[in-house]
């Protein structure tokens, strides 16, 4: 059976309860093609039968709310299928199993998670924020994984007297400090109209970057080492049209 949820974690609590007898159970929040003979159940969240599993889980292991919330910010295509079946072993085990290496539901959760934390540092040096007319910063982003909100604390530690915006460009939404607090917030297309200052500072960057680049030397190996490919296209040096995005 094919147990079909909102994607919330109250969604997948709700969702995780109804198959965790079902043997054959795959859980997703995404349309799926489902197998010859396969049926589906649309799974309507219940935030009091959500909690009651949460609180269950939480006397098996402490950590086990961190964890649900780092796979299910995966960007891992069955990323939920991983979760159901490793909070079905620790249910079943009664006690932590994050150490469990040699269990392949539990490796595979630990990889998923190594990810997203991975990813979030990665992040805290990829992100490049460009000043606004308005001397707000923005930065486009487009992760792998459904982190931006988890960059604000960084963020806001680093320039907290600066507004800013990350803007998940692949997600649509955006994790937003205005000075004082900090918020997510729906956001589609960015049109942004960058500073007298900021488009100076770019254009000097981009002659440095030419300046320096040497064509017969190029070692693309090792900038793709340094900086993966996927992020490349919200670097100021990479870019022909920074001012808008979607």
């Amino acid at each position: 059976m094919v147990y079909i949820f909102d994607g919330t974690k109250l969604g997948f609590l709700t969702a995780f309860l109804l198959a965790y007898e079902d043997g054959n159970a795959l859980l997703t929040s995404h349309a799926v093609q489902l197998p010859l003979g396969e049926s589906f159940i649309s799974v309507t969240t219940d935030s009091d039968k959500a909690k009651r599993v949460e609180r269950r889980l939480l006397t098996f292991d402490t950590d086990a709310l961190h964890a649900l919330d780092r796979l299910l910010r995966s960007g891992m295509e069955n990323h939920e299928q991983i979760a159901f079946r490793y909070f079905k072993k620790l249910a079943t085990e009664k006690r932590p199993i994050d150490k469990n290496f040699a269990d392949p539901d539990v490796f595979a959760a630990v990889e998923c998670m190594k990810k997203v934390g991975h990813e979030i540092h990665k992040m805290h040096g990829f992100v490049r924020f460009m000043e606004l007319e308005n001397g707000a910063l923005y930065a486009p982003i487009s992760p792998d994984n459904d982190i931006c909100d988890l960059l604000l604390p960084h963020f806001r530690a680093r320039l907290p007297e600066y507004p800013f915006v990350i803007h998940d460009v692949t997600r649509k939404k955006a994790a937003v400090y205005d000075g004082k607090n900090a918020f997510v917030a729906p956001l589609g297309t960015a049109d942004v109209l960058i500073s007298a200052d900021e488009e100076g500072w770019q254009k000097l960057w981009k002659n440095y970057y030419k300046a320096v680049n040497i064509p017969s030397r190029e070692r693309l190996k090792q900038m793709r080492g340094y900086m993966p490919v996927r992020y490349w296209k919200f670097l100021p040096e990479k870019q022909e049209t920074p001012n808008s995005f979607e």
